[in-house]
Order: C-alpha cells, then structure tokens, then sequence
C-alpha cells in the first residue's frame, strides 16, 4: 500500500504585494540574521523565504517569530557558531522541516 504526502496549503503575500508594514517587518526581521541568511535557500515564486512567506498575513507574528530566532543566533550568546547550526538543524529533523 501506498501512502501520499499532503501539503497544507497556505495564503501567503508576495513581497511584489506586500503593503508597508508587511515590508518593515520582514526588513526588521532581518536586521537580526547572520549575513548567511541574507539569500534564501528555497525561495518561494517571489524570491523570499518560503517560511516567511508563511507569515506574511500576520506581519507582527512574522516579525517577532523570525526576530526570536535571529536573536537566539546572536554572536554575543555563549555558543559558537556551529552548536546554533546544530541546534537549529536537530530541531528541523526532528520536526520533519526540509529548511
């Protein structure tokens, strides 16, 4: 037997569309982010992330969400680099996340 994969499909805005304070919250968002962020790795049609671009009816949820994780990444924190990437990738696995 063969199972299938379904996807939850999501209303997103594209950043072609976006209004302003849907601008000003992914710009602050990434105010946050190690300069390796600044390119997405899968984009979505309009060349954002396509996680952000999950939170883009929300503009203040996608501000503070993505702004808590640019955050955790901080230089300034205990960790090195690395164990922020292993962190960050463990979580991902084990939730199943391509990103």
């Amino acid at each position: 037997m063969r199972t299938r994969a379904y996807m939850t499909w999501i209303r997103t805005v594209p950043l072609t569309e976006a209004d302003e304070k849907l601008r000003q919250a992914i710009e602050g968002e990434k105010l946050f982010y190690p300069k390796e962020y600044a390119e997405p790795v899968h984009p979505d049609p309009s060349g954002a992330s396509s996680i952000v671009g999950s939170h883009t009816l929300i503009p203040e949820a996608l501000y503070h969400a993505f702004s808590t994780f640019g955050a955790l990444m901080s230089p300034e924190l205990p960790l090195q680099r690395r164990q922020h990437e292993m962190i960050a990738t463990m979580v991902s696995v084990t939730n199943r996340c391509v990103y």
